[in-house]
């Protein structure tokens, strides 16, 4: 009887595997199924809206790339139209009745014959399995396997971004999700595919609730690359950290123990000369770029001419017409691999453009690049033209022009920074010193006053700088065999640095607790402190002539506010370059040999004028709006409120100027008295006693705030204003664990003597004995007060603008 029951299973059992069998052999036998043929050939079920691969080749590397075609509209989110995911090698391996696609880890690697030694690494390190496919059918090692459920993953990690961002928890919704055929296409030498996800949860935050137009419903497109590797005859070029060029690295456990174990090369694309012998030759493959063909005009010319500059860096170095700029054809798809593309992206409010690249990850050879342009920040730019203009609406409303052309020109210049990431570069924040050498900088508009006139002549540069035709000549230059590789390119970089070029890139420009002297976001001018003074100048005579013809007939006035933001704080980019020359050093990125300056801090006359400048920038009649302007700036007309680029204030509908000069002095502090600073100041000053000391600094610190008297009343309020933000941030010294003990301790007795005076003054300094004897009753409660936050500029803070690698 048992036997008769096994025999039984082994019947049901061997006739749903002969089912299952036919089943496999008829699925490319379907009648309704469409096919694509490419590189990896595919088939499209619309009855069961299923996509079957055919693999061809087991333990093939290919690269595969994920991104979003469509986007959710927030610069806050992060999740942008044509934003690029992660690329990775991968390759397809048999394991048991399933596909295994493999990522191996090419962290770690062993450059070697040895096949033996190759193999302990890759058993030293995971990888990574990145989805398993059933095998649908299986005939003559060709395997088909349903593609579908890989592309309905959420390989670019919307929800987590979501959740990330405090904007809800959402999880895909399978019924209201569809493969999406419009951009599903097969190549020689690519597939891509798409699909539409929708994301369902419950909405927590804003920022999705604003542009999306049912927030627990958020759908976007998932785009999904497969690729063929370039062939080997690439070869990677070794990075130099005075080079500028965007790096690559891994590590080669087969590297001699006397040579470096981490290997770093740069990115950029590949480029070769037709005709190696000529001074000047055609490219065999020139690198050409696509405009998003959905740029209007006349945005559309100014990025094709800016992005075009960067051919002249090529032919300085012998390529012809090797870089390229072509509008993108109508029936191409901006994230196929084969484009690289500047994408025009809009989004609710204004945010950072970026360039990034797909890399091979094995040698750093750039596949594609790819540009998003924000469209909201050639607005913001014509708003500062527009704000710095005199009366430029007086007599009619059609005088645009002079704020259009200065718009324009950022445009061009924005295009050409940006495809500069794509194709290997990283940014100079040094090349403002040294007449705009790169389009790589981060530029302010350099705007001059010319007999009491506002001169828009020369406020951003044209074409390539000086800098950037090294960094093309170190990444693109070829050489012939006669030469020796290594020592040209050296050449290269000590030519610059004979012509006297810099280079200095983020982290070292950064504000907060940055100390490089001359590499700055924003700035301009041969030293920060001539230029912030020109600025301070330039600013005031702008707010002299600022009215209300600043805008057209019959716009409200809350559109004269939004104007004169910028126009307010025009110098806050400038301040942040000239606190950093105090306390600061000049450095540059040296190596044994190349006989450059390694390190020095600045001088003590040089930070001592810059002081007295950045202090300007906590005067009271610096900071106080003219009374003559206020009444410009009614309460909020209906239907214009106010918004994150606005005045933020304390006095409800009413415009709040005591809390515009609050967050203006807060600006200043906030980098003057940076904890980091401060502890350089100590360190510099043990190492030369001629040195400007933290105490110097907070000695006439104190004569510009605490010290200073009004008979004007308005301004009396400003200076208050002004006071207890220099109390806050030295109270932040007396407490804050990055502050050096000595730097606690000096702060500690400037507070203790403000205690002390104040007990013996009227009763708006006694406010400040309460607030000075809470913070020593309460220490462990002092948290670092915000200001009304300042609106958000143009530029934007310091992350306007970045750019990936691997």
């Amino acid at each position: 009887m048992t036997q008769y029951f096994i025999m039984k299973k082994l019947y049901v059992l061997f006739g749903f595997f002969l089912i299952c069998s036919q089943f496999q052999a008829q699925i490319l036998d379907k009648k309704d199924l469409k096919t694509y043929e490419g590189y990896f050939d595919f088939y499209y079920e619309e009855s069961t809206d299923k996509i079957y691969l055919k693999v061809k080749k087991l333990n093939n590397q290919f690269l595969y790339v994920n991104s979003l075609a469509s986007g959710i509209g927030s610069n806050d989110i992060g999740l942008d139209r044509g934003q690029l995911g992660t690329e990775r090698v991968v390759y397809f391996e048999k394991a048991g009745n399933k596909l295994l696609l493999i990522q191996p880890n090419l962290k770690y690697r062993a450059n070697t014959k040895n096949t033996l030694e190759k193999k302990s690494i890759q058993q030293a390190f995971a990888k990574s399995v990145l989805f398993g496919f059933k095998i649908m059918s299986e005939k003559d090692d060709v395997y088909v396997i349903d593609f579908t459920p890989f592309l309905m993953e959420d390989t670019h990690g919307v929800a987590h971004r979501l959740k990330k961002m405090k904007e809800g928890t959402y999880k895909l919704d399978a019924s209201k999700s569809a493969l999406s055929l419009e951009r599903t296409k097969a190549f020689p030498k690519n597939v891509e595919f798409e699909a539409l996800l929708t994301f369902k949860g419950e909405p927590t935050g804003k920022n999705l609730r604003s542009v999306t137009p049912t927030a627990s419903l958020v759908s976007v497109v998932q785009h999904h690359s497969f690729i063929k590797l370039p062939d080997s005859n690439y070869k990677p070029r070794v990075f130099d950290t005075r080079s500028g060029a965007i790096s690559m690295s891994y590590m080669d456990y087969a590297a001699p123990i006397e040579e470096d174990i981490t290997k770093r090369f740069i990115i950029r694309h590949r480029l070769e000369k037709k005709n190696p012998r000529s001074k000047m030759s055609e490219a065999k493959a020139p690198i050409i770029y696509y405009l998003d063909p959905g740029t209007p005009e006349p945005v559309r010319s100014a990025l094709l001419d800016g992005a075009k500059w960067w051919n002249e860096a090529y032919e300085a170095i012998g390529f012809k017409d090797a870089f390229q700029v072509k509008i993108l054809p109508k029936d191409a798809d901006p994230m196929d691999c084969r484009y690289n593309v500047i994408q025009w992206v809009h989004r609710s409010t204004r945010g950072w453009s970026y360039g990034a690249s797909v890399v091979d990850p094995r040698t750093g050879e750039i596949i594609k690049g790819h540009v998003s342009l924000g469209s909201l920040r050639i607005r913001q730019d014509f708003l500062i033209a527009q704000a710095l203009m005199n009366k430029p609406f007086a007599e009619r409303d059609d005088n645009y022009q002079p704020m259009l052309d200065m718009a324009l020109a950022r445009i061009r210049q924005l295009s050409a920074h940006e495809v500069g990431h794509t194709i290997g570069f990283a940014h100079n924040f040094a090349a403002s010193t040294n007449n705009r050498a790169s389009v790589m900088d981060y530029p302010h508009p350099q705007v001059t006053l010319k007999d009491g006139e506002i001169d828009f002549s020369n406020a951003y540069a044209t074409g390539i700088g000086d800098w950037d035709k090294v960094t093309v000549a170190y990444s693109y230059s070829e050489f012939d065999k006669k030469t020796n590789e290594e020592d040209a390119l050296h050449g290269i970089l000590k030519k610059a640095q004979n012509d006297g070029l810099r280079f200095i890139t983020d982290s070292d420009a950064r504000a907060a607790g940055g100390a490089h002297a001359l590499a700055h976001l924003w700035d301009n001018g041969k030293t920060p402190t001539e230029e912030l003074n020109a600025v301070l100048d330039l600013r005031k005579q702008a707010i002299a002539n600022f009215s209300e013809d600043n805008i057209k007939a019959y716009q409200p006035y809350s559109v004269l506010e939004d104007v004169f933001v910028p126009l307010y704080f025009y110098h806050r980019f400038q301040v942040e370059a000239a606190t950093k020359v105090i306390g600061g050093l000049d450095y540059n990125y040296a190596v044994k040999g190349d006989e450059q300056l390694r390190s020095k801090s600045v001088s003590a006359s040089t930070q001592k004028e810059t002081l007295t400048a950045v202090l300007k920038t906590l005067e009271a009649s610096t900071l106080a709006i003219p009374k003559d302007k206020l009444d410009l700036f009614p309460p909020r007309a209906f239907g214009y409120k106010s918004s994150r680029e606005s005045f933020k204030g304390k006095t409800g509908v009413a415009f709040d100027p005591l809390s515009a000069a609050n967050t203006a002095s807060d600006m200043t502090l906030k980098f003057l008295l940076h904890p980091q600073r401060a502890n350089r100041l100590i360190l510099q000053k043990s190492l030369d006693e001629n040195q400007l000391s933290l105490q110097d600094v907070i000695d006439d610190l104190l004569k510009a705030s605490f010290e200073k008297t009004h008979t004007d009343s308005y301004l009396t309020e400003i200076q208050y204003q002004i006071n207890v933000n220099v109390l806050k941030y030295l109270m932040n010294l007396a407490t804050n664990e990055e502050s050096y003990f000595q730097t606690k301790a000096i702060a500690n007795k400037t507070i203790s003597d403000l205690l002390r005076q104040s007990l013996n003054l009227e009763a708006m300094h006694m406010q400040y004995g309460i607030m000075i004897k809470e913070f020593y009753e309460h220490r462990e409660k002092f948290k670092l007060e915000s200001s009304p936050k300042i609106p958000d500029g143009s530029p934007i803070g310091s992350d306007i603008c970045n750019y990936n690698s691997n």
